[in-house]
This record gives structure tokens, sequence and C-alpha cells, in this order.
């Protein structure tokens, strides 16, 4: 539900949105990213990696004949590539945040001015009020004393 009202917020406020959040390069870095964090990435790259081992280990096809040089290079390849795309990813959702805390802030306001406008009204209300009862006041006095004269 909360972030229901996040989401109508930044709805409202549509001019915070920033670019980065049509890219399509960006939104796939995203969902990379947070592959590399879940128990399946790491515990399918467990396996790769124990099977890649076993096989140059014991097996009979040595495809990677040094101490894992072609393992080390995919080890170094992912790293390149998934540390630029963590960094994608987290300053997304950087903005993200900024962008709801500017929501959120301007919601604020928002309610504050509402709140200050309604203070004012009650104000007006409360003189327009009195105004009338010292009208009625003084008319009734008035009658009173035509009453009393006549």
């Amino acid at each position: 539900m909360e972030k229901n009202l996040k989401e109508a917020r930044l709805n409202k406020h549509k001019k915070l949105k920033t670019k980065i959040e049509d890219s399509w390069f960006a939104l796939m870095a995203e969902k990379f990213a947070r592959l590399f964090g879940t128990p399946f990435f790491l515990i399918a790259q467990t396996v790769v990696v124990s099977i890649w081992m076993i096989t140059n280990i014991v097996g009979v096809f040595h495809f990677d004949p040094m101490p894992f040089i072609l393992l080390n290079l995919a080890f170094s390849t992912q790293a390149a590539y998934a540390a630029p795309l963590i960094l994608l990813a987290q300053t997304r959702q950087t903005d993200r945040d900024k962008r709801h805390s500017e929501a959120d802030a301007l919601h604020r306001e928002e309610i504050a001015q509402a709140s200050e406008d309604r203070a004012n009204i009650t104000l007006e209300l409360l003189r327009t009020n009195q105004e009338l009862i010292l009208k009625i006041d003084a008319l009734t006095k008035e009658v009173h004393e035509k009453i009393m004269k006549s």
C-alpha cells in the first residue's frame, strides 16, 4: 500500500522523472545486477565452477590445462561487466530514492499549504460568525427597545 502511495505521488509529480528511467540498457543492467545477488545465481555459479574444476582435475577432457587460467579469465570478465552494471543499478536506485524523497517533500508542502488554507478559511468563518453574532445582538437590542417603547 505504501508503494501505491509513493507511485501516486510520483505520478502527480511527473516532472521529477529522470532521463535514466527510460533507458533500455539501464533496465537490463538493473535486471542483471539483481540477478547477481540472488541465491539462484550464487548456487548456479558454484555448480558451474565445481563442474569446471572437477572436469579439469579428474576428468578425461582437460579444456583448461594450466591451473584454471580460463576459469580465472571467466571470473575477471564477469567482474569487469558485473561491477559497472551493479553501479548503474545503484545509480538508478539512488535516482528513484531521490525522486521519492522529492515527491514526499512536495506532498508535505501541499499538505501544509492545504492546512494553512483551511486555517485561513476557519479564521474567516469565525470572523464572519462573530460579526453576525454582533449584528444579531444589536438587532435584538433594537427590537427589544422598540417593543419596550410601544
